[in-house]
């Protein structure tokens, strides 16, 4: 198994200097702590707790999503899956890792399953135009419904459009067109899904949505497309076992969330994640949400209005070295930046040397994409450290279903220890759920009239023009 790996040293005071970086002395003296969350971490996994560390190992979970890719995979050619945040990043990631980014273009023969759309937002166009382009093939077209609670708006309203488009052309026997991925027992989707009879895997109990990807949620979807997801588990299964070292130097998810720690009390408010490579930049959407998400939190679990959180930001190599390292680098420096590489890309085009008599072009002649990508993402990494700007790298031998799984299970693991060293809850997401509530009240939801009133003022569009 290739495995990946963390790379800080261009994170340390001996890089960019002792009030932007972090120590060993620094990550000795946090080691206890670190142990301490590790045994704490240890001991509750034992009680069943933090379930999406157990995802690896869960055999009648793979079982069961193994099962409903063989169900649809030979009667489906398109996949609609309806989804928001936890429920469609994941799944947004892993297809534009996998598979190339001309997949949806590939005929039949060459695709490695289904066309695939993830609908993360209720866009009225791109809705439509979904909808225009699925019309003609619905007898093929599978939706995979997925909502933890089963009330979330955007995937209700998809839900119940798509439905009724299955249903006018394929009568009663529309529900065979149907997975449901939502919560065993309660909730509005679990309801339909017992009175329509729909196909579905359970929502794994005690996962919170951005902690995902690693269930049915992320898996089924990327099943159906092609991935190995025995040797994505594996590789998260193998990350799982680094994990649980007690030595803060041999823990790499304990090590990034330790760097970003210390770095957050001297000011680093912010997180950049920026792959060299497109294929991973669904990578760094998925970070934004799992990183915002768990640490952005005004009350701590024993102190209030700490106001917690570094705002995580994503950017691409080599795009945005066009874009946005003016400001990375002549900016404030409240910023710690990690990079995506990868050693081995799966393809290697060649620049031709039909203009090599031009000097200025010369040494582009018969080398590769890949040395060229590499060179770039070495030139950033230079022109930061440079500036005194604190870096450090995840190294991908290659792009593949089992290193996806490592990344994955690093990041979520390196969260919690994060919100560890915070003392806040890592899980909850209480400041969510005042706008979906005044989502409901603005929609006209019974029970919600008093905060539709409330809100009412505040949209009223009376002041402020400009033209």
């Amino acid at each position: 198994m290739d495995r990946i790996s963390f790379y800080w040293k261009n994170a340390s005071v001996d890089a960019v200097g002792k009030d932007h970086g972090v120590s060993v002395k620094d990550l000795k003296a946090l080691a206890p702590r670190i142990a301490r969350i590790t045994k704490s971490i240890a001991e509750g996994r034992k009680k069943g707790e933090f379930r999406f560390r157990q995802l690896p190992y869960d055999a009648d979970m793979i079982d069961s999503i193994n099962r409903e890719v063989e169900h649809f995979r030979d009667r489906c050619d398109v996949l609609i899956v309806l989804g928001i945040g936890g429920s469609a990043l994941g799944n947004i990631a892993l297809q534009t890792a996998l598979n190339p980014y001309t997949y949806n273009l590939q005929s039949d023969r060459t695709r490695t399953g289904p066309l695939l759309f993830v609908l993360d937002n209720v866009d009225p166009d791109v809705i439509k135009s979904v909808v225009d382009f699925v019309t003609p093939r619905l007898k093929k077209t599978i939706l995979n419904v997925i909502s933890k609670s089963g009330d979330t708006a955007e995937t209700a309203a998809q839900f119940v459009l798509f439905r009724e488009l299955l249903q006018k052309k394929l009568g009663k026997r529309y529900t065979e067109n149907v997975l449901m991925i939502t919560d065993p027992e309660k909730g509005a989707l679990r309801k339909v899904t017992k009175e329509e009879q729909y196909r579905s895997i359970d929502y794994p109990a005690g996962v919170g949505g951005r902690f995902s990807v690693l269930s049915p949620v992320g898996l089924f979807s990327a099943g159906m497309c092609g991935a190995d997801i025995e040797a994505m588990m594996g590789g998260a299964a193998d990350m799982d076992k680094r994990c649980k070292e007690l030595d803060i130097m041999a823990n790499p998810a304990a090590m990034i969330a330790a760097i970003h720690y210390l770095l957050d009390q001297r000011g680093k408010k912010m997180s950049v994640m920026m792959p060299y490579s497109s294929s991973l930049y669904g990578l760094a959407d998925w970070y934004r949400q799992l990183w915002a998400e768990s640490l952005g939190k005004q009350d701590g679990l024993r102190q209030k209005n700490l106001f917690t959180g570094q705002t995580p930001v994503k950017a691409l190599g080599t795009t945005d070295q066009h874009s946005q390292v003016q400001l990375y680098r002549e900016g404030p420096n409240d910023k710690i930046f990690t990079f995506l590489e990868v050693e081995r890309f799966d393809q290697r085009p060649i620049i031709p040397d039909s203009l090599k008599h031009v000097s200025e072009l010369e040494y582009l002649a018969g080398s590769t994409f890949q040395k060229l990508i590499n060179s770039e993402k070495a030139g950033t990494e230079y022109a930061l450290l440079k500036s005194g700007r604190p870096t450090t790298t995840v190294v991908f031998p290659r792009i593949s279903a089992d290193t996806l799984g490592q990344f994955f299970y690093l990041y979520e693991t390196a969260v919690h220890y994060m919100g560890e060293l915070l003392e806040i809850d890592t899980f909850n997401q209480p400041a969510v759920e005042l706008g979906k509530k005044a989502t409901f009240a603005v929609m006209g939801r019974k029970g919600y009239e008093a905060l539709a009133a409330e809100i009412a003022p505040v949209a009223v569009k009376d002041k402020g023009f400009m033209l």
